[in-house]
């Protein structure tokens, strides 16, 4: 019987959930025996390259890139798993949804205490190949259609591990109070 493949990515967030799952410590040795890895930094893989079971995504979309590479993830990964509050909820990028885009571009751009030194001629980036901003930051689910949700900042190695473990393996995922607390 053919392993489980697992796949994870990075949109927009700090990579603290993939230090988390990386957190399982030991325990990464023996998920190595029940998966195997695609796109994943255990592995250093950049694109995801075939069909897999699982994907892990961990941060919002802020930008073209964040939505194109999240409905890859969909289109090729059976089970999606948010991982995290930015991925469930926007997080800490999200703040900026409050704010107009323009305003956020000309305070990075124009009017920003650092600009005069990186910026004289205050222009925006207006390079092709650069993503496109999103009007606000967009969780997960509201792009594409998410089977599970990990919560925490980062939620704790414990709970992704057990989360892992229980879909690889066909049981229940079980939440308890001493994996979901936040302090």
């Amino acid at each position: 019987m053919s392993k489980p493949i697992v796949a994870t990515t990075s949109l927009a967030g700090c990579f603290g959930c993939h230090m988390s799952f990386l957190d399982i410590d030991e325990r990464i040795l023996e998920l190595m025996q029940l998966v195997e890895f695609d796109k994943s930094p255990i592995n250093d893989i950049k694109k995801i390259s075939r069909k897999c079971d699982i994907g892990l995504i961990e941060g919002g979309c802020c930008n073209s890139e964040n939505v194109h590479v999240l409905k890859e993830f969909r289109e090729n990964c059976k089970i999606l798993i948010s991982v995290g509050e930015c991925a469930i909820m926007g997080g800490l990028p999200a703040m900026r949804n409050g704010i107009p885009l323009s305003e956020c571009l000309e305070e990075a751009y124009q009017n920003g205490l650092t600009v005069k030194e990186s910026n004289d001629a205050r222009i925006f980036p207006n390079d092709p190949e650069l993503p496109i901003i999103l009007d606000k930051v967009y969780p997960c689910h509201e792009i594409v259609k998410i089977d599970y949700l990990l919560p925490g900042c980062p939620p704790r190695a414990d709970l992704i591990w057990e989360a892992l473990i229980a879909i690889i393996t066909g049981n229940q995922i079980k939440m308890p109070y001493e994996v979901l607390k936040y302090d």
